[in-house]
């Protein structure tokens, strides 16, 4: 396919959209890249991403490889989101610091509409599709109350894993990758080394992300070709339970001390607003979450006419 730099360019202002999308819990860059026309390109350019390539490599040398790869386009898109991933980790590490409320409050619509864009895709709701949506309701809610693997030091074989599930973000519609880091408590780490330029996390994630393009997500591709009404049932049940994990007001009940002698939350309990010691910001929070609901329905709506 021959492109000009103008095309390349309006590539990477894609991969920007889709950055910002991956940075928030909730929004899905799939779904951007759905909306903006490029979805099938990137599935396929990240499937050829195999050993037939590397015997391209090695039989006809890197030009014929780069061009079977559509290395241009993966390239522009990635620099895209690259960029719009580091500009933005700033912003959300200091939210999570100085007003978390308002910012769990937009992640919270976000979600909730997320759930029912997932949800209005299952074809059929059968007595087995009940059973699997309230055993994903229960394992999402576990997985918001039991104190998080990532919640105190993280190892580097559990941050690989954890670029590894992310990267379905890129490649399912609907499902964030950010949202998968934040349920099993990495979010804050990644978004601490991203605006810190913590090459070394940056780079373990990194890793995780590649061996999940490249192996996780043709399981992926695969369950959602065979079992897709199980598998958005399923997910819609285990979104609904996690709910609990981005609800804004929050109780401490345990801490820990990190690496770098910083006390953090370890395990807490929702509770209502007016149970909250201090400002509960009841109606900013409650319009963020009107706001980050209804970013959801319109990038949907988008995606309907664009279907």
């Amino acid at each position: 396919m021959s492109r000009s730099l103008k095309d390349y360019v309006v590539i990477g202002l894609k991969g920007v959209a889709m950055g910002a999308a991956d940075v928030v819990p909730g929004v899905s860059g799939g779904t951007i890249a759905f909306i903006s026309g490029i979805y099938e390109e990137l599935l396929t350019s990240i499937s050829n991403i195999n050993l037939g390539l590397l015997q391209t490599l090695k039989k006809e040398g890197f030009k014929k490889a780069w061009n079977e790869l559509n290395g241009n386009f993966l390239l522009a898109l990635f620099i895209g989101i690259l960029t719009s991933v580091l500009s933005l980790a700033n912003a959300i590490k200091w939210l999570l610091k100085n007003e978390p409320i308002l910012l769990w409050a937009f992640f919270f619509g976000l979600v909730l509409a997320s759930i029912l864009y997932i949800g209005k895709q299952v074809e059929k709701w059968s007595k087995s599709g009940l059973i699997l949506g309230i055993l994903g309701v229960a394992l999402g809610y576990i997985i918001t109350v039991v104190p998080s693997i990532g919640g105190q030091e993280s190892g580097y074989l559990f941050l690989v894993f954890s670029g590894a599930l992310a990267s379905c973000a890129m490649i399912l519609p609907g499902i964030s990758g950010s949202y998968i880091l934040l349920l099993i408590g990495v979010y804050p780490l990644v978004m601490k080394a991203l605006s810190e330029r913590d090459l070394v996390v940056i780079s373990i994630i990194a890793i995780g992300v590649i061996i999940g393009l490249t192996t996780f997500s043709k399981l992926l591709k695969w369950l959602f070709s065979k079992y897709k009404n199980e598998m958005l049932i399923s997910l819609t049940g285990i979104m609904l339970g996690s709910l609990n994990k981005v609800w804004p007001w929050k109780k401490v009940l345990s801490t820990y001390t990190d690496r770098h002698g910083e006390v953090k939350p370890l395990l807490e309990k929702s509770i209502l607003p007016s149970s909250y010691e201090g400002d509960p910001q009841l109606l900013y929070a409650v319009l963020l979450a009107i706001i980050g609901f209804n970013l959801i329905i319109l990038l949907e709506k988008i995606a309907t006419k664009k279907q």
